[in-house]
């Protein structure tokens, strides 16, 4: 196969094409940069649909023009592999979830992706009018755990009961429950919405000692009630692990 040394290359194009949301969404397509988050996918056992490398890195793909690979990509630093992927979906099973509700953040969905996958035997689900976990940020901040981690689409009655509602103030300190839930994470700024809230059927908030900072952001509160998750989600997985 001849290295690709054009930039109207077609494979080049939808690399660009893939960072809108619609292109995303009309083409059942997401991109990766990165030999790191390539290897998860592989992994993983996904298969891309197109692998970019750069000529003469030794990576298994399409060799291209390192400069015009390097112009492609969003990362600052340029990258060596740019791969293609079909979007997966899960279907929401009846065990333990994690409910978006209007997350926009990207970087904060993949987070969330991301913990859930080392805290959790759960689906995270993606509210409506909620940042696509399959967006570039929310790749790159997943660490490769999209690949691994079940993610669905749905509205909050779509989850199993019962239902717990993460509240800034006014809930109970978080317990862990005696078996599967449904944990109820809001929007960044305003919280869950009350829509939402109605259909919990508990609330917790995360005791705080003070100080400067008023609340925690929405994916560290996440990893916090997770954590409180895990005994009953993964009873015989306690093992320990890192910060990566």
């Amino acid at each position: 196969m001849e290295m690709i040394t054009s930039s109207d290359n077609k494979r080049l194009k939808m690399v660009a094409k893939l960072r809108r949301r619609k292109t995303r969404e009309k083409e059942g397509l997401f991109l990766t940069e990165g030999e790191d988050l390539l290897e998860a996918g592989l992994a993983a056992g996904w298969r891309p649909e197109v692998s970019l490398v750069a000529a003469g890195s030794g990576l298994d793909g399409e060799e291209t023009d390192p400069v015009l690979l390097d112009a492609a990509s969003a990362l600052g630093s340029g990258t060596r592999a740019i791969a293609i992927w079909p979007v997966r979906w899960s279907e929401v099973d009846g065990g333990t979830c994690i409910f978006l509700a209007g997350l926009s953040d990207p970087g904060n969905t993949g987070s969330i992706i991301r913990t859930t996958d080392a805290l959790l035997e759960a689906t995270v689900v993606i509210g409506p009018n909620g940042a696509d976990p399959f967006s570039p940020a929310a790749v790159r901040a997943s660490m490769g755990a999209i690949f691994s981690q079940a993610v669905a689409r749905g509205d909050v009655g779509t989850t199993p009961t019962p239902r717990i509602g993460l509240v800034a103030e006014g809930g109970s300190e978080p317990v862990a429950p005696s078996g599967p839930v449904t944990l109820c994470l809001g929007s960044e700024r305003e919280g869950l919405e009350p829509e939402v809230l109605n259909q919990c059927d508990e609330r917790w908030t995360i005791p705080m000692r003070g100080g400067a900072a008023g609340s925690l952001n929405v994916a560290a509160a996440a990893a916090i009630a997770c954590d409180r998750l895990r005994a009953v989600s993964n009873p015989a997985e306690m093992a320990g692990g890192g910060i990566g």
